[in-house]
């Protein structure tokens, strides 16, 4: 067995996970806004676990999986953002359609 450098810096638990994440939410985002809001939502909960893991200890960590971490975090901010907006697009898209069937007389919906 090798003898293990113990002050040698690991990365950061779950950065990669976090840019996949991250950038997963921002790909599927425009499937109706839930699967990339909840990829979204995920990544900033690690990432905020992880930043913490980071201030606590930075000598610990290397700085590219921190830096990995925060685009992570960015893009799952964005992927949250455009989600969400998608989402409530989605929901304004069949309110409107809604209104619009319920206020057609019958006759007209079923005999076009």
């Amino acid at each position: 067995m090798e003898n293990q450098n113990l002050n040698t810096p690991q990365a950061l638990p779950n950065s990669t996970a976090i840019l996949v994440l991250g950038i997963l939410s921002i790909v599927l985002c425009f499937c109706y806004g839930i699967i990339g809001l909840a990829l979204g939502i995920v990544a900033i909960v690690l990432a905020n676990k992880a930043n913490k893991l980071y201030k606590d200890s930075p000598s610990l960590y290397t700085e590219g999986s921190y830096k990995n971490m925060k685009a992570g975090r960015v893009c799952a901010i964005v992927g949250v953002s455009l989600s969400a907006l998608y989402l409530l697009y989605f929901i304004i898209v069949i309110i409107f359609y809604g209104a619009i069937l319920t206020s057609m007389p019958w006759d007209q919906i079923m005999n076009p």
